[in-house]
């Protein structure tokens, strides 16, 4: 059945921090970094599988500071898989080497560095010719509570911090994408994410990553109500008026999109072990779903028109926080392989 599935782009690509992000003390605990290659290898939809995945340079997966053999070793076993890799995630928080984005001179270099570390990995993966395309992925590195302290100066502060980031990327042949996540401080509304961007100014350099699952969230202003594009009673049944939100978000936003997960959402948020509570990712076919999948994620990977933009090079399906249980099945992910192969079916082309 693979012929009738005749588009080639956006490849198709698992995330491997879903075994990583949520887990460990308090939590499930991890799931390794083979254990999810063998998953996302094994995964099959109509004669189709995923073309690669995108990591979380972060232990127990990969450690950020790796050394070049560490990273050749790493390049070998996803190529033994017949996957490449795309998009990688800087740890940029504060437990994990960084610290936040508005903090003090001392947070910001530490903030820096971890964002150097990941451009330098970024690069040499691609060097060993495992990784043709993706960016960096970041975020604020603080929570909303901290932000909201001061809102103006703390936006100030977070978007000179990126403006630094940009030059390192740019110092690597490396992109930056900002991921819009309600739990992010400066970056948890659509109107808040795109002052940022507008702020920064470095379109060639920082875009957006947009997650359907955090996303969705956007719409009904969790943590900033002030810029809900839907009340917090709004009956999912109108699914007229909903377009009409997520036609606003996403001609807002879509100009600046480089990366892109396909998710799922239920309309709630949902938070694990040390993460706080975001956009909850569902399976594809959850009866709770709030989104036509296929269907919306054109209104992200397309213009008005309908034509792709062909900006997004590869689509990454994120689970994370699924149950352990969930990602040990084989079946989750060929029903996540199937939803993905539907969406460049409809919105994707051939080269």
């Amino acid at each position: 059945m693979a012929d009738r599935h005749s588009n080639n782009f956006p490849k198709l690509h698992n995330a491997a921090w879903p075994g990583v992000v949520g887990k460990g003390p308090g939590a499930e605990p991890p799931i390794g970094l083979d254990t999810m290659l063998d998953l996302t290898a094994s995964a099959e939809f109509e004669g189709m599988k995923f073309d690669g995945i995108d990591l979380f340079l972060f232990l127990p997966h990969v450690d950020i500071n790796s050394s070049d053999d560490d990273l050749k070793t790493l390049a070998d076993k996803v190529r033994a898989k017949n996957l490449e890799i795309g998009s990688v995630v800087a740890p940029v928080w504060e437990p994990t080497g960084g610290g936040p984005a508005m903090g003090s001179l001392k947070d910001r270099a530490k903030y820096l560095e971890q964002v150097k570390k990941g451009c330098r990995i970024a690069r040499k993966l691609r060097e060993l010719d495992v990784r043709p395309e993706g960016v960096v992925r970041i975020d604020s590195a603080c929570g909303v509570g901290p932000w909201s302290e001061d809102p103006l100066g703390n936006q100030k502060r977070i978007a000179e911090v990126f403006r630094e980031a940009c030059k390192i990327a740019e110092d690597h042949g490396e992109r930056l994408a900002a991921e819009g996540e309600i739990c992010w401080g400066g970056m948890h509304s659509w109107k808040k994410m795109l002052d940022l961007l507008e702020m920064v100014d470095r379109p060639q350099t920082l875009g957006f990553q947009a997650d359907m699952a955090h996303t969705l969230l956007y719409l009904m202003g969790y943590n900033a109500p002030e810029d809900a594009l839907l009340p917090a009673d709004f009956d999912f049944a109108d699914r007229e008026r909903f377009d009409e939100a997520y036609i606003i978000l996403t001609v807002a936003l879509r100009p600046w999109t480089i990366d892109f997960h396909v998710a799922q959402n239920d309309g709630t948020v949902f938070g694990s072990g040390s993460h706080d509570k975001t956009g909850r990712h569902c399976l594809p076919n959850d009866p709770n779903g709030k989104l036509d999948i296929v269907r919306h994620a054109g209104f992200w990977l397309c213009h008005t028109s309908g034509e792709p933009t062909k900006k997004i090079r590869h689509l990454c399906w994120d689970g994370c926080m699924f149950p352990n249980a969930t990602m040990m099945k084989h079946q989750t992910w060929n029903e996540i392989l199937g939803a993905m192969v539907a969406v460049r079916d409809k919105h994707g082309w051939k080269e």
